[in-house]
C-alpha cells in the first residue's frame, strides 16, 4: 500500500503514533508511526487530523544516519553538538 506526501493523518487508521520520551511535555512534538510496506508517517501532535509526511525505509535511514552524525545541529541556535 503506497501513502503519499500531505495525506491527511486521520486517514491513516492503522497508524499508531508514537512520540520520543524527550518531547516537551505540554504536547508540542513531532509523532510517527509505521506503515505497512514499512513506510514512516511523520505528523504535528498540535495537529493530528493534520497532513502527514510519509517517507520510505531508505529515506528515513538516511535521516536518522545524518542526525546521528550531527549533520543537523546548526539548525537548533545555541544547541551544543552532542547533547
Amino acid at each position: 500500500m503506497t501513502f503519499g506526501n500531505g495525506i491527511p493523518a486521520g486517514e491513516l487508521s492503522a497508524a499508531v503514533w508514537r512520540k520520543s520520551s524527550a518531547s516537551n511535555p505540554s504536547g508540542n512534538c513531532v509523532e510517527m508511526a509505521g506503515l505497512p510496506g514499512g513506510s514512516v508517517a511523520i505528523r504535528n501532535s498540535r495537529y493530528p487530523a493534520g497532513p502527514a509526511l510519509v517517507y520510505t525505509p531508505a529515506e528515513m535511514a538516511a535521516f536518522i544516519a545524518g542526525a546521528k552524525n550531527g549533520e543537523f545541529d546548526d539548525l537548533l541556535p545555541g544547541a551544543i553538538a552532542g547533547t
